[in-house]
């Protein structure tokens, strides 16, 4: 199999569940997009929680000492965090979601609800613009990092380019294709913008892989994964509304954390 291909796969199933979710969500009222947004923020909190859990994991404990796999992760998200927020990661991704909304047109599409007559003659055609164009970039940036943030992204992306096979990616992407259906259904397009964020980091991860030569050793494996459930969490905090995490700016944090690993395991 070509490294890649598990790749060039995922984006297929996204770009088509993000067409199907845009055809489904012009013929659902906006209630039930809103429940459909918050059945995946629930799924989302699940699959979330599972990943954490590899905080326990016995092979990070061997590594780094029994009382300090919560502290790997506390501080990756710390370092992270700050990090990010340096680089302020979140506002050039919903930066780029914006330019993205611009470039490929800011009509209203198949996927957009017709907006409120009441609403548009008080608020005028630039509220309309302005709210299409803020579900777009919700869209993009939540598609982006329930997509990329994963372990079967990055395991499956590693093992792509390893040459193991790219069984784990194509997992990844049936289940990529139900949640673009879901998430275009609310948002629209900009979950099929999300493409070029899969391509970048899945793409990226799998040249890694390449270069690696190995997997990552499993505690480190265990470490990014911990984080990257964490990460989830914020995502399905925004999903639900209960708050506007800035999970972009935490994302360091997948790199800091196997660092962190490596440093505590040559200490002891």
């Amino acid at each position: 199999m070509i490294p890649g291909a598990g790749t060039l796969v995922n984006v297929a199933t996204v770009l088509l569940g993000s067409g199907l979710g845009v055809l489904l969500g012009n013929r659902l009222p906006t209630r039930t997009r809103e429940l459909v947004t918050d059945a995946l923020g629930l799924v989302t909190l699940l699959i979330a929680a599972t990943s954490a859990m590899e905080v326990l994991s016995p092979d990070l404990s061997d590594a780094v000492g029994s009382s300090a796999p919560m502290l790997v992760v506390l501080g990756a998200m710390l370092v992270g965090g700050i990090v990010g927020s340096t680089l302020r990661l979140e506002q050039r991704v919903e930066q780029l979601g914006a330019w993205l909304q611009r470039r490929l047109g800011g009509g209203p599409g198949p996927g957009d609800a017709a907006p409120d007559a009441a609403a548009t003659d008080a608020a005028g055609p630039g509220a309309a613009a302005g709210e299409r164009r803020r579900r777009f970039v919700e869209g993009f940036v939540v598609a982006s990092l329930v997509f990329c943030t994963g372990p079967l992204t990055i395991l499956g992306s590693l093992n792509d380019g390893l040459g193991n096979g790219a069984d784990q990616l194509y997992l990844k992407s049936t289940l990529d294709f139900f949640a673009a259906i879901a998430f275009a259904a609310s948002f629209g397009w900009g979950v099929a913008a999300s493409v070029l964020t899969v391509v970048t980091v899945q793409g990226g991860l799998t040249l890694v892989g390449l270069a690696l030569g190995d997997v990552l050793p499993d505690a480190q494996l265990a470490a990014i994964t911990a984080t990257g459930g964490l990460l989830l969490v914020g995502v399905a905090l925004r999903l639900l509304r209960i708050r506007e995490v800035a999970v972009a700016d935490l994302l360091p944090a997948l790199l800091v954390a196997p660092l962190l690993v490596t440093a505590l395991a040559a200490y002891r």
